[in-house]
Order: structure tokens, then sequence, then C-alpha cells
């Protein structure tokens, strides 16, 4: 089969590296692509946003099968306009991804049909925010409502925190139309569950559980980013906890989801909180998290091209689905000064031994040698029979890689082993 994945971040470069490994796969192709994803498929330069570019590429290949892996051309249609030119696909519809692109409807679509999930209020109005803040309690979470690269959640500790947090979305337009609508809601304690989830619709598919780790600084300390290191599988997700979220949450949100007239087929990212009153969402993904792809797709044993078509085409309950009952974990490579401002275009070394391990983010290729071009630039994996094992492993690999104003986190999966010890 011809395969096409959009998208070229470290959780295109999981899903090109997963899908390469399946017999049915003949030609693989991967657009935009990036520097290290071109070891593993034929990158083609094409914006993931380019949706006219995409179909033209669909159709001069014939491309039997596309995966759509960010959220940008999920919101913008990709899937309804390749599967209207008879390119079946991976993904959520426009009117489905809707779930992710507009957290006023997610959280409005939860309180319709009493999905747990933090108070909140919705404002279109600064002042009207601003005056809503003098009632509310701190610490509080300030939060875009549309696309913004996973940095549009700002956890305010102060009144004046909150108020800056307003101001810098609803003023100063710093996540851009994004922030035009904000959602106000309570701060939640616990800790957090990443699961993503395999749905066609009616039948849902949970993976193996993760641990994501969001502020830059260590001690989970510093600005919120989009993922400095993940661990599966999350040592607070029980089984119990585990059905109770199949039966409170997981079900009824694609149910839910089908009776809007949205049925959601693709994958289902479901970020939880475990807090004392019991499992909550704080938000959907309509897509594979990154960088919890990482961490869990080479734990899937199941043929993945094999799951996604099951998916596609609604049979999804007569699909086994298998995972490994090993640990992975994944130390993000990122470039100084992010989430904020940083340099780029230095020279990466990986040793060639360790190319199987790595995912590449942000990077690109510049007269052969491969240079940082992003902010997160690698995600280095392991998978080991226990957690400290593939953490081991993982920091090892980190030490043999190298790019100058390189920075990664030390503490990555230190939570997970103080909750397995507990």
């Amino acid at each position: 089969m011809r395969v096409m994945v959009i998208g070229g971040g470290g959780r295109e470069h999981a899903i090109v590296k997963k899908l390469k490994e399946s017999e049915r796969v003949t030609e693989l192709y991967c657009l935009p692509g990036n520097g290290g994803i071109g070891r593993d498929a034929i990158c083609v330069n094409i914006g993931a946003t380019d949706l006219d570019g995409i179909l033209a590429f669909a159709k001069e290949k014939q491309i039997d099968y596309a995966v759509v892996g960010p959220d940008d051309p999920l919101a913008l249609g990709a899937v309804d306009l390749l599967e209207e030119a008879g390119v079946a696909c991976f993904g959520p519809r426009k009117n489905a991804a809707v779930i992710e692109s507009s957290k006023v409807f997610a959280k409005n679509l939860m309180k319709r049909y009493h999905i747990p999930t933090a108070r909140y209020e919705t404002f279109t109005e600064m002042d009207a925010a601003l005056a809503y803040l003098q009632t509310a309690s701190m610490p509080i979470v300030v939060k875009a409502d549309g696309l913004a690269l996973g940095k549009g959640v700002l956890i305010a500790q102060t009144l004046p925190e909150a108020e800056q947090a307003v101001r810098a979305m609803m003023a100063d337009k710093r996540f851009g139309k994004s922030g035009e609508r904000i959602v106000i809601e309570e701060f939640l304690e616990g800790p957090e569950v990443s699961v993503l989830s395999f749905t066609d619709g009616k039948t849902v598919v949970p993976m193996v559980s993760s641990m994501d780790h969001k502020r830059a600084g260590e001690g989970d300390t510093g600005l919120n980013t989009g993922g400095m290191g993940t661990v599966a599988p999350n040592p607070c997700f029980s089984p119990a906890v585990a059905e109770r979220c199949m039966q409170e949450i997981f079900l009824p949100t694609i149910r839910a989801m089908a009776e809007e007239g949205r049925t959601f087929r693709g994958c289902l990212y479901f970020g939880l909180m475990l807090t004392k009153d019991g499992p909550k969402v704080i938000e959907y993904n309509c897509r594979f998290g990154d960088p919890e792809t990482q961490v869990v797709l080479p734990l899937l044993k199941t043929d993945l091209l094999t799951v996604m078509q099951a998916v596609t085409e609604g049979r999804l309950a007569d699909c086994p689905v298998e995972f490994s009952a090993q640990a992975a974990a994944c130390v993000i490579m990122a470039s100084k000064g992010y989430p904020g401002s940083y340099e780029k275009g230095f020279p990466i070394t990986i040793p060639d031994a360790d190319w199987e391990h790595v995912y590449v983010a942000g990077a690109k290729e510049r007269d052969g040698e491969l240079v940082t071009s992003g902010g997160r630039v690698l995600g280095v994996t392991a998978v080991a029979n226990t957690l400290p094992q593939a953490l081991h492993d993982a920091y090892e690999r980190v030490e043999r890689i190298h790019f100058e104003n390189e920075y990664y986190r030390r503490d990555i999966g230190q939570r997970a082993l103080a909750a397995e010890e507990a």
C-alpha cells in the first residue's frame, strides 16, 4: 500500500517508524516531514496545512491511505477533503476535530452530557473576564479557546497573574484568534494521566497510559511547553481507575459526539486529572499526543496500519489490539530558551546505534548534516522491562547525543517512580 503521513514533528516520526514495520506498506511518504523522518520515509516539501497541495500529491501518487497527524490540518478539514476524493484516512473529520479546536465546545459538551470536568466560565469580553476573577479563588486556570501549539493554558497562582494571563490572550493577542474567546476554570489537583485511544465512533480501545512533563524546568517549574518528556505506563492509572474512566468518561464522550452528529473516528486523547472526587477531564486532543506517542507506539505489538484501517472502516470491535507489558521513557532534548526565544542551526551528532531510538521533531537537513530548527529538537526513547531501566537507558542515550545549546530535564519519570513506590 502507498501510505502518506501528514505532519513533520516527533509524533509523525513515531507514526512513520511504526508504519514502516508493516509488511503491507510498500511506499511511505511524509508531508512535509523533517531531516530525521527522511531516514524512514520519503519527505515531500508540502506543508501540513496546504490542503490543496496535499490533495494534488495524493492523486498524483495514487495514495491508498493517509494519516493526518497534527491538529491544524484536522481542524481545517484535511480528512473531509481527502475522503471526498476517495482517499481513506485515519483521523477525525472537521466537525469532530472541534473537540480540540474549541475548548469552549469541549467544555459545553461535557456539561451537557455530565462528563466530569473542572467548573468553568467562558468569556468573549476582557472586562467581564477580569470582573469574574475578582470573585474567583486562586490558583486558577486560563485557557485560550483555539489551538495554540499546546501552550494556550496558563495556571495562575495569584490574582495579578490571572489578570495578566487574560490580558495576554485577549488584549495582547498572544495566541492570535485562538485567544478571542477564553475559558477560566477551577484548578484541579491530583496526578495527571494521558490516555490516547483508538476509536471508530462506537468502540473505544485505550492505549497504554502515559505521564507527560509539561513544564520547562526541573521539579515541574517554569513555563508550559508542548512536553519535555513522557513515561508509560502511568503507575497512577490502575485497572480500577481505567474501568471508571471507561464508563464515566471514554464511552460517554464517544456517545456524546455521535449524538451531536459529530462521530469521532481516529485517535482521541484524554488528558485526565485523578482528583479526590474521581477522574476528571482536563482536555481532549483530536489526535495522537506529542510526546506521548513516542512512548505509546513503541509498546504497540499489533500492526499499526491494521488497527488504523479498522478504525476508518468502523470495525474496531473485531480488531484485537495488543500492547507490550514493558515500560517506555522519552526525554526531550530541546533548544536552550524554549518555549521562549532560542537559536537554531546547530549541527546534531547522533551515534548510528542510537538512531533507532530517536524521534526527530525540530531538525532539518543542511548540506548533508542534521541541524536544529525548532524548540523541541529530539525525543530520545528507551523500552525496557521496568521503568527505572527504561529511564536509565534513555538518559544514557541522551548523554551520547550532542548539539550546541541543548537543554533537557534530568528528572523525567521521577514522579512516576515515586508513585510506583507508594
